[in-house]
């Protein structure tokens, strides 16, 4: 059942740029998706197409690329992302064209450096999402997400807890993934335009 209340978000988006929403998915959303984690992951890479490759001295997670065509709770979960970019379109004028999305797995000692999703001019990815899986995360596992603002100076530590969802623009916001202390799971996922669309908000005041 989808639960996400899609207007606050928005909302959020179009005045700073970013938001954290709790409890967004359901105990049984996040059950079923996590009964839908792979048992084969593949190493996570840094750049796109020519430029791919591996780095483990940037990042060190492993992903495994999300399908419809999978059913079940992931069809769901990819519904309700369907959801909210349709609000996103209809509140914002962002142009969102489709939506690409990976399960992440980061064992013990794992991490991800600093970096942007998207730069300006350079990508059509336009809106980044996060969504956690963890269940009874406590401080000490370590795995923060920390974010940055577009002056790169400190915005906000998130606890990669179950159910959570984070939302941002992608140009705007660099972060990172801090080491985990425990295996740490998460959906990671991207709004993208199509070709020339420009697809951007203002930077946020």
């Amino acid at each position: 059942m989808i639960i996400l209340d899609l207007l606050p978000i928005v909302d959020a988006v179009a005045e700073r740029g970013w938001i954290v929403v709790d409890n967004a998915l359901s105990p049984m959303l996040v059950a079923g998706l996590c009964e839908a984690l792979p048992t084969r992951w593949q190493p996570a890479g840094v750049g796109r197409a020519q430029q791919h490759q591996t780095n483990a001295q940037i990042r060190r997670d492993q992903i495994h690329w999300l399908e419809a065509s999978a059913g079940g709770a992931v069809a769901e979960y990819l519904a309700m992302m369907e959801q909210l970019r349709q609000c996103a379109n209809r509140e914002l004028m962002l142009g969102l064209f489709d939506y690409e999305a990976h399960f992440a797995r980061y064992q013990p000692g794992d991490f991800y450096g600093c970096h942007r999703d998207a730069f300006a001019g350079r990508s059509n990815r336009r809106l980044t999402t996060v969504c956690y899986l963890n269940e009874q995360w406590q401080p000490s596992d370590g795995g923060l997400l920390r974010l940055y603002d577009d002056d790169e100076q400190f915005l906000a530590d998130i606890e990669p807890k179950s159910g959570r969802l984070v939302v941002f623009l992608s140009e705007q916001f660099p972060h990172e993934v801090l080491a985990a202390e425990r295996q740490r799971f998460s959906i990671a996922g991207w709004f993208r335009v199509n070709g020339n669309q420009s697809g951007r908000l203002d930077p946020p005041r």
